[in-house]
């Protein structure tokens, strides 16, 4: 067996003790403007309209209005968790649900979720390669039910380690890591949205591609300069357009609803461009757009979430990644509130934590 894939076995169970581009040049939006992301107008279709001109955006009732803004309460644990439920993350287990835990370092001891399958396919393979033995497979959880009870808990919980094919119960531990990995593709494109010259947003509008020279140089940069998204775990880019909505219609026989306007953030840049190329040239009114791309950290997105603000999240949709040849943009549907897990997709195990 290979020294930096030495492995372990913990009960996931016991993980819970107690329970790229190719589009024209774009403004890049931070965190810190994100409110504006919320000012457009709401009009039909995906852009508000059309409208290139921002407008404050319809408060829901439960807002507490001021004379000079409109504040939203802070979003429960619960209501994150739900808000988070349908996106997938994907983990190497056992065929009992057992998690494998490796050791990078000889010390420290890592349990991985994946954003991408494919990533998450390709160390099953590896681990496979090394440890022909073991019956090893990939399991998807609800990134909702693992984000407070394992991604963020705390650290000194105890869980069960067993060495791969031992007898007995194992020896209770403590210090496991759980990262979240993203995918490589998107975090690079993060690095690169941060680092960008605007004469490369040029060359991309004019001619649509960038010389190998000009590419390799914004590669290095990315790499070397980004102000964020440096680390290769627990950093998960979520990216936007301000423009961009979604329509969730009412129910099927509620007289009464009201089709609710929804900001879709994603995950995959891709999936992103792809949906708004596709309905750039669907809608006659989206001519002269240029997106207003926003870019935000997970960790830092969900502590806004939980804070009063003017900025309305549960009127915020996540979208899960969709591999281009599923569907592409088309399959970036609104899930039904009746099934929540409408996105998870066919044929993975969804683990109970």
């Amino acid at each position: 067996m290979k020294s930096f894939l030495k492995l372990a076995i913990v009960s996931l169970s016991a993980i819970h003790v107690a329970a790229i581009f190719g589009m024209d040049k774009a403004p890049i939006v931070t965190s810190n403007q994100l409110s504006s992301v919320f000012g457009v107008s709401r009009g039909g279709g995906l852009f508000g309209g059309g409208n290139k001109e921002s407008s404050a955006a319809v408060p829901e009732p439960a807002a507490v209005e001021t004379a000079d803004r409109t504040m939203y309460p802070a979003m429960t644990q619960e209501e994150v968790e739900e808000w988070l439920g349908h996106i997938p993350v994907f983990a190497v287990t056992d065929s009992n649900g057992a998690g494998v835990v490796l050791k990078p370092d000889n010390e420290t001891s890592v349990f991985y979720f994946f954003m991408s399958p494919m990533m998450a396919n390709a160390t099953l393979q590896t681990l496979k390669d090394s440890n022909e033995e073991m019956d090893l497979k990939i399991a998807a959880f609800s990134l909702g039910k693992i984000w407070f009870n394992v991604l963020n808990a705390d650290k000194d919980q105890e869980v069960k380690l067993k060495a791969p094919g031992s007898e007995g119960e194992g020896e209770v531990t403590k210090g496991v890591e759980y990262r979240l990995v993203p995918d490589t593709r998107d975090l690079m494109g993060s690095r690169m949205l941060l680092t960008m010259d605007p004469e490369d947003g040029e060359k991309l509008k004019a001619g649509g591609s960038m010389t190998p020279e000009d590419a390799q140089a914004a590669i290095k940069k990315a790499m070397t300069e980004s102000p964020k998204f440096k680390a290769t775990f627990n950093e998960i880019p979520v990216f936007m357009i301000g423009q961009m909505r979604m329509q969730k219609q009412p129910a099927e026989g509620d007289a009464d609803g009201e089709t609710v306007q929804l900001l879709p953030m994603y995950f995959s840049l891709q999936n992103m461009v792809g949906t708004w190329q596709q309905f750039m040239s669907q809608d006659p009114n989206a001519s002269g757009v240029e997106p207003a791309i926003n870019l935000m950290d997970l960790h830092e997105l969900v502590s806004k979430m939980q804070e009063e603000s003017e900025i309305d999240f549960r009127n915020v949709l996540l979208i899960p990644p969709v591999p281009m040849g599923q569907g592409g943009p088309e399959s970036t549907a609104v899930p039904a509130a009746s099934d929540p897990m409408a996105q998870m997709g066919g044929g993975e195990t969804l683990g109970d934590l």
